[in-house]
């Protein structure tokens, strides 16, 4: 660079900095400078000395996302994210990066270990959007949009427009195409419970959500408080009634306010189950 250029205007500019000046040249002002203006030798080293200020400020305020690290390991294509967590796709699956904290799972399978902060990492399918809680989980999509969610540690939430499926570790959750998330289901949960909730998922059948309530065990009130708002207005009242059989619940959660879908009441009864506290995902609500 010719410094003396920038100084007193004295030899021949760089290329850059004379196809600066002819961009500069359109907003110069014509009128005379005042006596006490800097003489205009000074603008030069101001605008150079700005732009580095406006490069740092830039690095310092937009810092550059995490790229993902792609390799191949025995058949497998493992993607990983310093700042977000490891996933390894299985051979044969459809998997796209969309940006930093975001993949998209077309067909085939997924394993994600995710240490990013709740909420940061998000794997969408045909059928539904995985969002991480802090968790490990295996999501599978078959050829038909059909998905098979199965948390191992921590939590996942599973959303489709406006139906939402929280999947703790232990369970499960399927999601189908042009529906959505289907009602969770605990991995040990009986059979006969899993098949007729199957049933209720894909027709609405009554008489499979009976089935449903008839098979619970105490430890399916993850299943049952996601029937409490996916039932037929004309069930609701005998999902709750079986949720208090299994579940201790506070005296605030009646079976009319549940019957009548009060937000509050529905709240405290994910709470009674003591997994965790329902503020977390009625903020993970607002943050979607």
């Amino acid at each position: 660079m010719n410094e003396n250029y920038l100084w007193d205007r004295s030899g021949p500019p760089d290329p850059e900095i004379a196809d600066l000046e002819q961009v500069l040249g359109t907003l110069r002002y014509d009128k005379p400078l005042r006596a006490r203006t800097r003489p205009r030798a000074w603008v030069w080293p101001s605008l150079a000395a700005a732009a580095a200020a406006a490069t740092l400020i830039a690095v310092i305020i937009w810092p550059r996302p995490p790229a993902w690290e792609i390799a191949r390991r025995g058949g497998k294509t493992v993607y990983y994210a310093e700042e977000v967590g490891q996933v390894e796709a299985a051979a044969g699956s459809d998997v796209r990066v969309l940006d930093s904290r975001r993949l998209r799972l077309r067909r085939g399978e997924i394993h994600a270990v995710i240490w990013a902060p709740p909420r940061e990492f998000v794997v969408d399918t045909p059928s539904a959007r995985a969002i991480d809680l802090g968790c490990e989980y295996t999501l599978s999509v078959a050829a038909d949009g059909t998905g098979l969610l199965r948390v191992s540690t921590g939590w996942v939430a599973f959303q489709h427009r406006r139906l939402e499926s929280f999947i703790p570790a232990g369970a499960a959750c399927v999601t189908r195409a042009r529906r959505g998330p289907g009602t969770p289901w605990m991995e040990d949960a009986p059979a006969d419970l899993r098949i007729a909730l199957n049933a209720f998922d894909e027709r609405a059948d009554v008489n499979a959500l009976r089935r449903v309530l008839a098979h619970a065990r105490s430890e399916d009130g993850l299943t049952l408080w996601h029937l409490l708002t996916r039932a037929p207005q004309a069930e609701r009242g005998a999902v709750f009634d079986r949720f208090a059989q299994l579940v201790a619940l506070p005296p605030e959660v009646t079976r009319d306010r549940i019957v009548a879908s009060e937000p509050k009441a529905i709240d405290a009864a994910w709470n009674a189950l003591k997994l965790e506290n329902a503020d977390w995902w009625r903020e993970w609500k607002r943050s979607w």
